[in-house]
């Protein structure tokens, strides 16, 4: 399996591997920055304990992380992934998303949702791409509504977070078939 590299004018992403994930050891760093999320990137021994964990999956197929590159800033921005990639049910998940709270609000995560969004159902023509955010993470669960996903159900208590605390997950999807209307709806967005 090769990484794609997928680009707009906005945005550029390209594998995320042990060679250049250094480039995020500041932004990992930040305060809380993925403070709903059960891995831990706060020192650079974890985020490269993190990243390896993600070159794994993408040696065995399940996973494509990618390094995010803000094409304005001219800077490394972050990180995002395709997980839990079933390649006979044709559905995949989009996350691990984490970018420096200097690009939060900039319509750089509606760019990169998009690139992603755009390879799986296009490219690898998949039939679903799901989304599992912490149900106490609304900032997160308003953004993959704004994309035009579906909240499709809570898995209640099933993921342990790093202080102990047992989280509900919210199920989003979207389905091949909600592609089309939602690439157009995402294009106007991408393109102002």
């Amino acid at each position: 399996m090769k990484a794609p590299i997928l680009e707009n004018n906005n945005v550029k992403l390209t594998l995320l591997d042990l060679s250049n994930y250094k480039y995020l050891e500041t932004i990992a760093q930040e305060k809380d920055l993925i403070y709903y999320s059960p891995s831990d990137i706060s020192t650079p021994e974890k985020l490269k304990d993190y990243v390896q964990f993600a070159v794994d999956g993408y040696n065995h197929k399940t996973a494509i992380p990618f390094i995010v590159y803000d094409k304005k800033k001219k800077v490394y921005a972050g990180a995002t992934r395709f997980g839990l990639i079933n390649w006979k049910n044709k559905v995949l998940h989009i996350g691990w998303t984490w970018i420096g709270s200097e690009f939060q609000g900039t319509g750089l995560n509606t760019n990169m949702k998009f690139l992603m969004l755009q390879y799986a159902f296009e490219t690898l023509e998949f039939e679903k791409v799901e989304f599992r955010i912490d149900e106490r993470n609304n900032k997160s669960r308003r953004a993959v509504e704004k994309l035009g996903a579906t909240l499709e159900g809570i898995l209640r208590k099933d993921v342990i977070m790093k202080d102990g605390y047992r989280r509900n997950t919210c199920c989003y999807g979207i389905l091949k078939a909600e592609w089309s209307a939602i690439k157009q709806n995402l294009k106007q967005k991408i393109n102002h």
